[in-house]
């Protein structure tokens, strides 16, 4: 029997998917107290290395662009929605959990989106966290159909700008580093750059102006004190460091891990973040994803 051909953009997608997952799965496991003194050294967390709603929503925009080759933003709902009440237990936020619960009993994801949060709807990262694997499917296509397919997928549970913003941002950063994976890393920064020039006027576009004028060479704790690390679950405090520090360690997988996770905060979605935009140029140790635990994925 014949192995199904597999398109180049659902090839890329699938490595960021890898680096995503990696990354959540290790960075959530820093979370636990035993496991914090192993950022001095190092040394990996205890097992398992399960992953958590970052990787489960990501997974869901994977399989709707593997099905269509686009964002059908009911498609994408239904699959956020049914990955959602097959193991809710994945530490969804109380707005995701919220609007996917509605969902499940007949609401609809416009309406929902629109309302949370007393109508200004949510600027969380959840968008951005979901948003690398998009950004390598559509590496070879226009900055302005990158964009238009990141801000659907993070509309359907993100009405406000900034959490689409954020989507974007992620996208656009996944992109570059593909486009780019030839080029020797002379100018990093220039991700930052790519990005600032490329994504709409906003908060997280500020901050992320703020991490590229803060340079790559400071020290990760003054750029997590500068830009923050998503303990407000924001776009704005979680998507400038993210990107920062995949700008730093762009050519090395398990460096830009270890930067990423020792900022703390909110580390299995800045790692996630940094794991699907870095994996594009610097693969994810096998060794390392050999213990993350399988990932489920649906046939649209």
């Amino acid at each position: 029997m014949s192995t199904p051909t597999v398109s180049p953009a659902l090839a890329r997608a699938q490595r960021s998917l890898d680096g995503l997952s990696l990354g959540d799965a290790l960075g959530e496991r820093f979370f636990i107290p035993d496991n914090l003194q192993g950022l001095l050294t190092r040394s990996l967390p205890s097992l398992p290395w399960t992953v958590t709603d970052d990787t489960e929503m990501a997974i869901a925009v994977f399989d709707v662009l593997k099905a269509l080759g686009c964002i059908d933003q009911d498609m994408l709902a239904r699959t956020f929605a049914s990955r959602f009440a097959r193991d809710p237990m994945r530490g969804y936020g109380a707005g995701a959990g919220h609007l996917l619960r509605e969902m499940l009993m007949g609401g609809s994801w416009r309406a929902l989106s629109r309302g949370l949060f007393e109508g200004q709807g949510s600027f969380g990262n959840g968008g951005a966290m979901r948003a690398a694997p998009l950004g390598a499917f559509f590496a070879d296509a226009s900055d302005d159909e990158l964009i238009t397919q990141a801000t659907l997928s993070a509309e359907v549970t993100h009405a406000n700008p900034e959490g689409q913003a954020g989507a974007v941002a992620v996208a656009l950063a996944a992109a570059y580093a593909w486009r780019t994976k030839d080029q020797p890393l002379v100018e990093r920064a220039k991700l930052l750059q790519f990005v600032c020039d490329s994504m709409p006027d906003t908060q997280t576009r500020a901050g992320i102006a703020q991490a590229l004028a803060l340079g790559l060479d400071a020290s990760v704790a003054l750029a997590a004190s500068v830009l923050g690390t998503g303990q407000r679950v924001s776009a704005m405090d979680t998507v400038p460091f993210a990107l920062w520090c995949a700008a730093r360690a762009l050519g090395d997988y398990e460096e830009a891990f270890w930067i990423t996770v020792s900022g703390l905060g909110d580390r299995d979605t800045t790692c996630a973040i940094v794991g699907g935009i870095v994996a594009l140029r610097s693969a994810p140790p096998a060794r390392w994803l050999e213990q993350r635990e399988p990932l489920r994925h649906d046939a649209l």
